[in-house]
Order: structure tokens, then C-alpha cells, then sequence
């Protein structure tokens, strides 16, 4: 079988206009699809040329195809099965920053590039107050943006024409602003003055957006059929559900040059993406994260495995009905159609989502997606949400390493993290471990302990856990 490259295939070459900070799964099956299809329906004509956010990554296998790879789209459409496969040929190239600085930097001085576009997780929105201009690159991403837009703006004088329009797909509320606020902390931390700072404000736009589409990754267990149908040998297959759906809170002027909208795609330019994102984050997203390490310690190893198992199940939809929804502030009946259709989006036959492919940076997710529910929820009750509170220490129980059966469990987050945990865990004592993990305020930004009621709540699920499994703890929270 022949290899998927330039070669091999007869595709389009599209002129550069987006750098795209990431080359995960994500965006390959959904911003890149969504170039893919706006370059075929409209004029856009436009290329994308991915930077790898952190040191180790996946560009060097990105570039042994020379950007391309497959899509394949599985679910249910109008009452009538999907099962599509496209190859994506929009991405021309990716870069190593880490390896490769000048090119990355001279990437600000190609004057047809016009987008930036990233996810870097939630973890990756943060300002680093270690970073400096002159790091090859900066270690966080705001960092290397800041460091970008500073060397265009050097490179063409302050030309307002050579902005960037930017749009960060990280799953934070506000992630537009808050990745703005970050900028203008580089811009205060080294100094690059107010010429530049305008420069910023008025010929460039970071605007908030919304993404949602559940994408499982690479189809490792029907890969072999996959390379069949596309005549490739593609390491690169990217599997994703039908449903998609962007949302971004921007003028008319970012539609007309960013035209996915009229290319009979699911993107909304919206003048607020709020509730959106509340719903979503709170009714997809939030059960996500819970249900994860649940599952996973249950014995289970995809969404759809534990949304149909009996007790996994129960408990899922305990935190999505009972929980979650009960902090929401839209109609009951317009809730509860979107949790219904979530439902249905976890067990699409054709998606093996599995759950160890959501575990990366755990605690970050239940900050943003979990966290505020149970707050709220606690204000509204005058109880804590047990469901959501199990899923916290799911996740402590996960972090804390071994094995299920013959396969190691190896947590990936942010190293502070995961050192935190290991020596928490190594006290042996469930009671330290639930009031240190609550105490780090370098993850919750806050001591977790002053919440009423919750460090005693989790020390006892942690117990639970420890000696009688995670199904005794989910029996014991249905």
C-alpha cells in the first residue's frame, strides 16, 4: 500500500493564511475540515501551517505525510447513517518552535497570513511570568503569540493592515479575552510599548468562540479497513462524530473574511457566545470529565460503554439531569432536549471515544467544566452534588498511578500536577490527600477546603474507593 504524501496524491496547494497553534486530534478533524470545506464551497483558497505548542509533539509525522491525512465522520444524520472519509489537504506544513525558532518567527513576516487559530488545552491560556521575549521560544503559549505579533509589527512598521484576526478554540469561558488578557501582560512584562500596544488594539482581534464536536482520535481498531478504503497507508486517520458546531463572537467583517458560514456548515457568528457555552461546557463537557476516571476505574474504556452500562450509566446521567442541569439558568425544556440529544451524541455506534483519550489535564478541565456547577449547585441545595464530587475523586484515584489489571495508568498533566499527586498519594493517608489536591491553589486558584462540607465528602469517597472499588462508591452515591 502505497504512502499518503504530495507524491502519492493529487491535491490542491493553498496559499498560507493560518497559523494554527496545535496539531491534536481536535483541530485536525474540525477547524482543519471546516478550512477544508470553506476552500472547496467558497473563495477562501486558504492554507494552514501548524506550530507545535509544546517541545514534544506530532509535527514530525504531520510532515512525513506533508500535512495530509484522513477524516472519517460516524454517525447518525436525519434518521440516515454516515460513515464519510475525506482526505484534508489544507495543512501545508508544520513547525517544531522548540527546534526551529526562525522559522517560526519569520512565519510574522509572510504578509498573506492573516489567522491564527489555536488549542492548546485550557491549560494552555495562562500567562507565565518566567517567560521573556528573547526565549527561543517562550514556554507558554500567550508567550509565543506575543512574540509573533511583537516581530510583525517590528517587520512591517506598525502597518495596521498586517494584523491578526484570532481565534482560540481552547475550552475556557471567555477564552478570546482571557487569551487578550494574557498578551497584555507580555506586553507590561517586557516592555514593548505603547506604539505596539495600539498596534494590537486596533489592527488586530482576538474574539471568543465556542467549539463542539466529540472527536475520538485515531480509529486503531478499524484502521486496517480504513487503509483498505482510502488506498493509503495514513498514520495520521482522525475519527470524528457528524455533529459540528462553532461559535464565534465576532463582527460581520471576520465572517466576510473568514466565510465558513456560508459554506453550509454548523458556524454561527453570534454577538454573544455565552449561552452556548454555558450549555455546553456545563452538559456535555462537565459529564465528560466526570465520567472518565469513573468509568475507566469501573472497569469500562469508552463513552459509550459508560453510558449504557447499568450502574456507570445511572450514575452519568445523576450528574447531567440532576446535577449539572439544576445550575443551568435557560428554559427546563430547552435543557433538557440538549442533555437528550448529548445523550445520544455518547452512544453514537459508529464513535469509540475512549475515555483515557479526555483524561489529559484533568484537573484544569474539572476547574472550568465541574467546578462552578458544584458551587452553584451547593448555593441552590444547600447540599453538595455527590455525583460531582465522585468524579473529582475518580480523578485523584486515577492520578494516582498503578494499574488496572495488566495496563499501567500513566496520568498526563501538567508535571506540578502530577508531582503533587505522587507525593500526596505516598503519605498513604486518603484524609491528606483530599486536603492537599483542595489546598493547591496553583490549580483552583483558590483553597477548595473552605467549601462546607467537601474535604470531608471527598476524603470518605477516596476511602470508598481505595477499599471496596470505584462501583461500590458509584452504588453509593445512585
Amino acid at each position: 500500500m502505497q504512502p499518503l504524501n504530495r507524491q502519492t496524491a493529487k491535491v490542491n496547494q493553498y496559499p498560507t493564511k493560518v497559523i494554527q497553534f496545535g496539531e491534536g486530534n481536535f483541530l485536525r478533524a474540525f477547524v482543519d475540515w471546516i478550512i477544508w470545506n470553506t476552500n472547496q464551497k467558497t473563495d477562501f483558497n486558504a492554507g494552514v501551517v501548524v506550530v507545535q505548542p509544546i517541545d514534544r509533539g506530532m509535527v514530525d509525522m504531520l510532515n512525513a505525510q506533508d500535512g495530509l491525512y484522513h477524516v472519517n465522520l460516524q454517525g447518525i444524520d436525519k434518521g440516515e447513517a454516515v460513515d464519510s472519509i475525506q482526505m484534508i489537504d489544507v495543512i501545508n506544513g508544520g513547525l517544531n518552535p522548540y527546534t526551529q525558532n526562525d522559522e517560526f518567527m519569520a512565519l510574522a513576516e509572510d504578509p498573506n497570513i492573516r489567522f491564527v487559530i489555536s488549542n492548546t488545552t485550557e491549560a494552555g491560556i495562562a500567562f507565565d511570568p518566567s517567560c521573556r521575549l528573547d526565549d527561543k521560544p517562550a514556554s507558554s503559549y500567550p508567550g509565543k503569540l506575543t512574540q509573533l505579533l511583537y516581530h510583525r509589527f517590528e517587520h512591517f512598521k506598525g502597518d495596521m493592515s498586517k494584523g491578526f484576526i484570532i481565534l482560540p478554540c481552547e475550552l475556557i469561558f471567555l477564552n478570546g479575552k482571557e487569551l487578550k488578557k494574557c498578551i497584555y501582560q507580555y506586553i507590561e512584562l517586557w516592555q514593548l510599548g505603547d506604539e505596539f500596544k495600539t498596534w494590537f488594539e486596533q489592527a488586530c482581534g482576538v474574539y471568543c468562540t465556542l467549539v463542539d464536536r466529540i472527536v475520538p482520535g485515531y480509529p486503531k481498531d478499524t484502521i486496517a479497513q480504513i487503509h483498505e478504503r482510502i488506498g493509503y497507508s495514513d498514520n495520521l486517520v482522525v475519527k470524528g462524530e457528524i455533529f459540528h458546531l462553532w461559535v464565534i463572537e465576532a463582527p460581520e467583517s471576520v465572517a466576510a473574511e473568514f466565510p465558513a458560514d456560508k459554506a453550509g456548515l454548523n458556524v454561527l457568528f453570534v454577538p454573544s457566545e455565552a449561552p452556548y457555552h454555558e450549555r455546553k461546557v456545563t452538559l456535555l463537557n462537565g459529564p465528560h470529565t466526570v465520567l472518565s476516571p469513573v468509568g475507566y476505574l469501573s472497569g469500562l474504556d469508552t463513552v459509550k460503554e459508560c453510558v449504557e452500562d447499568p450502574e456507570v450509566g445511572a450514575f452519568v446521567k445523576k450528574v447531567m439531569y440532576e446535577e449539572l442541569m439544576e445550575t443551568l439558568n435557560l428554559p427546563k425544556p430547552e435543557l433538557q432536549a440538549f442533555a437528550d440529544s448529548v445523550v445520544e451524541r455518547f452512544v453514537n455506534p459508529y464513535v469509540k471515544h475512549f475515555v483515557t483519550s479526555i483524561m489529559l489535564n484533568s484537573f484544569p478541565k474539572y476547574k472550568t467544566r465541574d467546578l462552578p456547577g458544584l458551587k452553584t449547585y451547593l448555593e441552590r441545595k444547600g447540599e453538595l452534588p455527590k455525583g460531582l464530587v465522585l468524579g473529582l475523586a475518580g480523578i485523584i484515584t486515577y492520578y494516582k498511578g498503578g494499574f488496572r489489571g495488566d495496563v499501567e495508568i500513566v496520568p498526563n498533566d501538567d508535571a506540578a500536577i502530577v508531582e503533587l499527586l505522587k507525593n500526596l498519594w505516598a503519605t498513604g493517608d486518603v484524609r491528606k490527600v483530599a486536603e492537599g489536591v483542595l489546598a493547591a491553589e496553583f490549580i483552583w486558584g483558590e483553597d477548595l477546603n473552605a467549601i462546607p462540607g467537601l474535604t470531608d465528602m471527598l476524603a470518605s469517597d477516596l476511602a470508598l474507593v481505595q477499599a471496596e472499588g470505584m462501583r461500590a462508591a458509584v452504588r453509593s452515591v445512585l
